[in-house]
């Protein structure tokens, strides 16, 4: 499941390819939202004393780079050698990043090369790592599975790709427009859902909902028309594995064991949640980083999403028969034709350019063709990559974030180093920029918006926090706030190449926006965020607002004091004073509901996201009556200024009921770009 779901922060981090990208924009976010909460901290703290249509494709004469040859030639892929590179990279990864444990195991030619388990399964009982015998949470690398089923009811004659899903529902999809969604929307992620966070992980058993209720119960808005944005989706998966076990007429979990884990001898591998009493003593733990006590068992809301708990070994025989074109033994899971159309992209994409396969990512790294999907929960992070070509696939789990979250970049280093070492590629020569270019850089600066994001709802505010920003530079190049220490060159109209690196950036249009597209990442894009949501704006807006509420409730009582014990004259009298009075009120209530919603978003700092479900909807419906507050605000406070300029010459006395007035609209208008304004339990 990716992405990821701390898209909200981390949450469940199903981010398939999204690895670097995703948590770059995550840390980003963490930071300034915490900003944000720890501004609202003092404030309160203070009163207490006193965060369809394709995309264009560009010339594939201008997507490849010039090359040269490397100096020196691979390493042999053998076992020895694996086992010995391995074992240095890992241990020295694993302890400078605080990672509790990992397993990792490599296939090659029909047969496991290597299976090997670092660090802990278990810190406090020493426990070592096991790829025969622990289980991993395999995050959203469980989509797999759920793609493959699917595809072994397209052979059945029981799913067409291209109908619309109503077709195999009992609940109905209504998205905006005449096309409606299909399955192939819902394998490439382009089925146009907003991101969700509400019951999307539990711990408690009691909380956990079945698919089927988590869908009607939990119907996603529509941000897109189907087929028309990229925009990475659990829901979307979570409704593929409805739909098989609809159309199968098994339970979703049961189907998995019979046609795919069973014939794959997946013995200890399991779709349960809770885990069944034989796995519970041999599971890993999970854990923030190796210092930290174990996490709860989380229990993944959007279940065939993200919901596998599996050994190295066992996924080794799942790599083996996506590489032997679906025969595993004498099983034979898909028939080779469908396995290799699904190596095949979905998706007209530019050359150079990773797209989306039959569920897979599919992507060139080091000029080969590689086959992946990456998945993450809280606490654990997995990755599988095939190069079907080589009949090579390796994955790795990690049973700990690590310090700093430096799981994701241990993660994307392996495979890097990995195809270094053994399927090294021609060094990479960045062509010059086009003339212009410093022109284009400054015209596409500005803050984007991530497409897998969240515009309705409480956790709206999130995203807002962590657009991203691309920045003209002074050489030319561009920058990405989300792709930290890259540059990039424009080096033909449009696109846009990694000084000293082979990714690509392309702008276009998407969404009636500008787009940027990611040559690493084919299930979002950055869409330029228009005025109306300019993060940039919101944080001065808020900022300002925040100031001078938190400013005026500190004051307020001190000038009162002041004024009896030194008898001044009032500063307002009659109506005037009456509606001075209930301006500071104003003030001092809507920041009392701020720290309420502030208390509410609090859990997603620490990755709770347990926390929310229906158990808190009366809170929410509280906080949502209570909107009423800056509702009334800018009525009593702009009311005010204007008695004031009527009552009094005193500019200072005016300017400051203006500044006042000015404050309480800006924080009306924070709440409601917050999503802090609305009635829906949708979240």
């Amino acid at each position: 499941m990716e992405a990821e779901v701390r898209t909200f922060s981390r949450g469940l981090r199903h981010t398939s390819r999204l690895r670097t990208e995703g948590k770059r924009k995550k840390k980003l976010m963490g930071k300034k939202l915490l900003f944000a909460l720890l501004s609202v901290t003092l404030a309160a703290a203070a009163l207490g004393s006193q965060n369809p249509a394709p995309l264009p494709t560009v010339s594939t004469a201008t997507n490849v780079p010039d090359t040269e040859e490397p100096a020196t030639g691979p390493e042999a892929l053998t076992a020895g050698d694996l086992d010995a590179w391995l074992d240095g990279f890992m241990m020295t990864t694993l302890d400078q990043g605080k990672i509790a444990g990992a397993e990792v195991v490599v296939v090659k030619d029909g047969q496991v090369l290597l299976k090997r388990g670092y660090g802990y399964a278990d810190v406090e009982a020493k426990t070592p790592m096991d790829p025969d015998r622990n289980q991993v949470r395999i995050g959203s690398v469980s989509k797999l599975f759920a793609w493959t089923a699917v595809m072994q009811q397209v052979e059945a004659g029981k799913i067409d790709l291209d109908a619309d899903v109503n077709r195999y529902l009992d609940f109905k999809l209504s998205p905006p427009g005449d096309r409606p969604v299909t399955m192939i929307d819902l394998m490439t992620h382009r089925g146009g859902f907003e991101e969700g966070l509400k019951d999307v992980l539990a711990t408690d058993p009691a909380r956990l909902k079945t698919t089927e209720r988590y869908l009607k119960e939990n119907m996603r808005p529509f941000l897109f028309a189907p087929g028309e944005v990229p925009a990475y989706s659990n829901y979307g998966t979570a409704l593929a594995g409805y739909i098989v076990e609809r159309v199968s007429g098994e339970p979703y979990e049961t189907y998995v064991e019979r046609h795919i884990l069973k014939p794959l001898r997946m013995n200890d591998t399991t779709l349960r949640q809770p885990l069944p009493a034989r796995f519970s003593k041999t599971a890993a733990k999970g854990y923030h980083t190796s210092k930290t006590a174990p996490s709860p068992f989380e229990l993944v809301g959007t279940a065939p999403a993200g919901h596998v708990s599996a050994t190295g070994a066992d996924m080794a025989n799942f790599m083996l028969a996506y590489l032997q074109d679906g025969r595993f033994g004498d099983a034979q899971i898909l028939e080779p034709e469908t396995v290799r159309l699904m190596r095949e992209s979905m998706l007209e994409t530019p050359k150079g350019f990773d797209s989306m396969a039959y569920g897979f990512f599919r992507g060139e790294r080091n000029g080969r063709l590689v086959m992946s999907h990456g998945g993450d929960t809280v606490v654990f992070h997995s990755d599988l990559n095939l190069l079907p070509a080589e009949g090579v696939g390796i994955f790795v789990s990690f049973n700990s974030a690590g310090e700093n979250g430096a799981v994701y970049g241990a993660r994307d280093r392996l495979l890097e180093l990995f195809l270094d070492r053994y399927f090294p590629a021609p060094v990479a020569v960045t062509p010059p920029a086009i003339e212009g270019a410093a022109e284009d850089a400054h015209a596409i600066a500005g803050n984007y918006d991530t497409s897998r994001r969240v515009e309705t709802g409480l956790i709206s505010l999130f995203y807002l926090l962590q657009q991203d920003q691309v920045v003209a530079n002074e050489d030319g190049t561009i920058s990405v706030s989300s792709l930290a220490d890259k540059r990039f060159r424009e080096v033909s109209p449009d696109l846009w190449q990694e000084v000293g690196g082979t990714r690509q950036l392309l702008v276009t249009e998407a969404g009636g926006r500008r787009a940027i597209i990611d040559s690493h990442n084919p299930v979002s894009i950055l869409q330029a965020a228009p005025a109306s949501r300019n993060g940039t704006l919101f944080q001065f807006v808020a900022g300002f607002s925040l100031l001078v509420l938190l400013c005026t409730a500190i004051v307020w009582p001190i000038a009162a004091w002041v004024q009896r014990t030194r008898q001044l004259p009032p500063v307002a009298t009659g109506r005037a004073a009456l509606l001075r009075r209930l301006t500071r009120i104003a003030v001092v209530v809507n920041l009392v509901y701020l720290v309420g919603w502030c208390l509410l978003l609090a859990p997603m700092l620490s990755s709770e996201y347990s926390f929310y479900n229906d158990s808190i909807n009366g809170y929410i419906r509280i906080l949502q009556v209570g909107a009423i507050v800056p509702l009334l605000g800018p009525i009593l406070g702009v009311w005010s200024a204007w008695l004031t300029f009527k009552a009094t010459d005193g500019w200072a006395v005016r300017l400051r009921s203006v500044i006042v007035a000015l404050a309480l609209v800006g924080f009306l208008w924070t709440a409601w770009m917050a999503g802090f304004i609305g009635w829906s339990l949708n979240y």
